[in-house]
């Protein structure tokens, strides 16, 4: 965050000068909700942006949102879009153009090209913690013997097993994890251009994974993630996002720039 007394220019990121206005009209800015959303253009680009106050930090949950919802706006209207880092701040409109659109136009520009008639979508999937550990118990007879073992003991005489009982359950889970990671990427990783996964945020999680997904490509991809929810319906909660702005991939666009030359 800047310093100083007035306003400041928050940069969302950087889509084609093709339009964008109405997409954005009226949503909550960063910062300052009621101050409008609008672009700066320069040779064919436009980066959104928004006042914002300097005498306030940023990071508050609706600032993160605010964030989100404009970049996944725009990427929902159809357009390219490379969003900046949350918390993106320069001194005004004229610093927008000379340091961020002018400095980057060429690799901005083709990057937007290549991502062009595509959108993130990010699935996650989560296991019902009921139906895995019963899964468990059918599956492994120690585990059952060690759950018999322990009915009826008093909780402090019955510590070691219950420790037993836990490692042989965070380990099955895990095996079964893998397997269904495995899975859930064959069944919808054919239809995307590219894949980013990272590690599930609790121990009930299967996989967080983003695809990038061409619009044609878009019902296919649908339709394949709706199927495996149906199949797993009870045992695994599904939640697709999108489209969504591609965050997890502009890094790769934008390194494949430097690679191409």
């Amino acid at each position: 965050m800047m310093a100083g007394d007035g306003p400041a220019c928050y940069v969302y990121g950087v889509i084609p000068d093709e339009g964008g206005d109405k997409a954005v009209k009226d949503l909550p800015a960063v910062g300052a909700p009621d101050s409008p959303v609008t672009f700066v253009r320069d040779r064919g680009l436009a980066a959104a942006v928004s006042e914002v106050p300097t005498e306030q930090p940023l990071g508050t949950p609706d600032d993160l949102r605010a964030h989100a919802q404009v970049l996944d706006t725009l990427a929902a209207s159809g357009l390219p879009v490379l969003p900046l880092r949350f918390g993106t701040v320069v001194r005004d409109e004229r610093a927008v153009t000379e340091e961020l659109l002018t400095e980057g136009h060429d690799d901005f520009a083709w990057a937007l090209d290549r991502l062009r008639g595509s959108a993130q979508f990010t699935l996650r999937a989560r296991y019902v913690q009921d139906e895995v550990l019963r899964e468990v118990l059918d599956e492994h007879v120690e585990a059952r013997r060690l759950r018999e073992e322990l009915e009826g003991l008093p909780e402090d005489a019955g510590y070691d097993l219950r420790i037993q009982l836990g490692q042989l359950v965070v380990e099955a889970v895990g095996a079964k994890r893998e397997v269904d990671a495995r899975e859930i990427e064959q069944r919808v990783a054919p239809f995307a251009l590219a894949v980013a996964t990272s590690e599930p945020e609790s121990a009930e999680g299967v996989v967080n994974a983003a695809f990038l997904i061409e619009d044609k490509q878009r019902g296919a991809f649908e339709q394949a993630a709706e199927q495996l929810a149906r199949q797993w319906n009870g045992r695994v909660r599904l939640r697709l996002l999108g489209p969504l702005a591609p965050y997890d991939f502009v890094a790769d666009a934008l390194r494949r720039v430097e690679e191409g030359g």
